[in-house]
């Protein structure tokens, strides 16, 4: 692959290193991937895309340094960043040990604990492409059910009416669960946990040790059981997880049912990136709350 000349001096300059080989990535849905091999022995992993206008990868850069601050579960050192590409430390991919998610789930509590003065983050940054609004309005108070309304399900509504997606029987029930929404979640605030923001089995991955490295994070601070909420979306973490959570960060009573009230952001915004399919899955968590 021959790199962007002015990309690879940056590279150079930053890692005090020539780069002599480039070798791609399977994988990524929206950017290239690739593994640089350095003339002084230190690998590194390049996301590229030269057609993004809307700072995705300062984004991340920006989440994957927040998720570091807790220094509880391993994250990519970022090398380097720019609109166009991200820099990153190469990490070789392990096998699982046999505690690997009880590890992880303690690991993940641990997390959570790290706490922020208010819900959202300083920036709006991405929940796959489409932005994920962090910033409250001036007016709004630091209340965790009126910012996931707010800026979770309604954003992703006004995105689903841009695209065409929504229906009567849609607008109906996101107007209903306005009215609901406090009966659904008041009395479960905690203080605002440091989030992943979309944590499922493609957004982790096993260092060389067999541990758990997060990574494409769509951070913010807010309510930690709506980031669990995610990790059982589409499935692929074991029981013991779970568990291993629950023993080292208790989780309150009643978030069995409230899982999927934060389920349905995510699949509005799958909805909002891959059409149709999750229309009756999100028509059918909302009626399970309205009716």
């Amino acid at each position: 692959m021959n790199l962007d000349p002015q990309i690879k001096q940056k590279i150079t300059q930053q890692t005090a290193s020539e780069i002599i080989s480039i070798n791609p990535i399977a994988g990524g849905c929206t950017s290239d991937a690739f593994k640089l091999e350095m003339k002084s022995g230190e690998n590194y992993f390049l996301k590229l895309n030269y057609f993004v206008t809307n700072n995705m990868f300062i984004k991340e850069a920006n989440g994957l340094n927040e998720l570091k601050k807790p220094a509880v579960i391993r994250i990519p050192a970022v090398i380097l960043f720019e609109n166009s590409f991200i820099l990153m430390e190469y990490i070789e991919t392990g096998v699982k040990t046999k505690n690997f998610f009880e590890d992880f789930g303690r690991k993940f509590a641990e997390l959570h604990k790290f706490k922020g003065h208010s819900y959202g983050f300083y920036e709006d940054n991405f929940i796959g492409s489409n932005i994920q609004r962090n910033i409250p309005d001036d007016n709004e108070n630091n209340d965790w059910v009126n910012f996931f309304y707010t800026k979770r399900l309604l954003t992703q509504f006004t995105l689903a009416e841009k695209n065409d997606y929504v229906t009567p029987e849609l607008t109906y029930g996101i107007l209903a669960l306005e009215k609901k929404i406090y009966k659904i979640l008041g009395g479960s605030e905690e203080h605002p946990a440091l989030l992943h923001g979309d944590l499922w089995s493609r957004n982790y991955i096993i260092d060389e040790k067999g541990s758990p490295v997060l990574i494409d994070p769509a951070v913010y601070y807010g309510h930690r059981e709506a980031d669990l909420a995610m990790t059982k979306l589409f499935g692929g973490f074991k029981p013991d997880f779970y568990s291993a959570y629950n023993e080292c960060y208790p989780l309150l009573q009643g978030y069995e049912y409230r899982e999927d009230i934060y389920k349905l952001y995510h699949v509005l915004n799958h909805l909002n990136l891959f059409g149709k399919a999750y229309y009756s899955q999100a028509i059918r968590i909302i009626n399970s709350y309205i009716k």
